[in-house]
């Protein structure tokens, strides 16, 4: 997978905000912990169901919880 392929994300901040652990977080999403750490760690981009699942747990939508890497790299420098 190219680097421009990777999602980015907010995840560990946002537990932190509502006080999550990533057991209660994957819970609450229908996975495993391995996978919040993996997803939390950007080394496993999640299905487009299971980032929408995670953006409605933080009641946020799903472009301030997930990101293209580069996307918002480009964005910032400009």
């Amino acid at each position: 997978m190219k680097d421009t392929d990777r999602l980015d994300n907010r995840l560990k901040e946002l537990r932190a905000r509502l006080d999550f652990t990533q057991e209660e977080l994957a819970q609450r999403v229908g996975v495993t912990r391995q996978t919040i750490i993996a997803i939390e760690g950007k080394r496993y981009n999640p299905s487009a169901l299971l980032a929408l699942r995670i953006a409605e747990v933080f009641g946020l939508p799903l472009e301030e919880v997930f990101w293209l890497k580069n996307k918002k790299e480009r964005s910032n420098s400009q």
